[in-house]
């Protein structure tokens, strides 16, 4: 039986291995003879079953060593072939996703909305909207190019007009003047 402080996650380093308060408890056969033999067992019995619980629970520490030191080298193989734990996260997430899409649910649920899908796209309602909003993007569409039309050609006028002219006369001028006074390495 595990204990309920045994760490049981999967990918940890110490799963399987009990913290150093929890061993296993060897059997004292010094209490057992104390204690009176259950019903139906003779002495030579109960003595056999103490000396054979005792080589199980040898053997489950022999075995938990083991796996522990296969786990290390299992890690060690893993970092120098330069896996990761995402990799291994990564191979979950796409083994779980291929079980999702081969399930008897998802398959169903698919071909469900697909012939919903069919008859939404082949309803007047939806065809009558497709062409509403179709015709409304093309006219949004001008409408915007004409916008922009209509501006650049003021942006034209304005930079053509005598205010303009003047404008860009006098920032000439300020700069020309800058630069005769020594002050353009600013």
């Amino acid at each position: 039986m595990e204990s309920a402080n045994q760490d049981i996650n999967l990918n940890s380093p110490n799963k399987g291995l009990l913290s150093d308060a929890m061993t296993d408890v060897p059997v004292d056969s010094a209490a057992a003879a104390r204690t009176s033999a259950p019903e139906g067992l003779t002495l030579a019995e109960e003595e056999e079953l103490r000396s054979e619980l005792a080589k199980v629970e040898e053997e489950i520490g022999t075995l938990r060593q083991v796996l522990a030191a296969k786990e290390r080298h299992c890690g060690e193989l893993k970092r120098k072939l330069g896996l990761t734990p995402l990799d291994g996260l990564k191979q979950n997430l796409s083994k779980s996703w291929h079980d999702v899409q081969v399930s008897n649910a998802y398959v169903k649920t698919s071909e469900k909305l697909g012939e919903w899908n069919d008859k939404v796209t082949q309803s007047d309602f939806y065809k009558k909207t497709q062409e509403t909003l179709s015709q409304a993007g093309q006219k949004t569409s001008a409408a915007l190019s004409n916008v922009g039309s209509a501006i650049s050609r003021k942006l034209g006028d304005m930079r053509n007009s005598a205010t303009f002219k003047s404008f860009e006369d006098r920032v000439g001028t300020i700069k020309t003047s800058i630069r005769a006074n020594g002050l353009s390495d600013m």
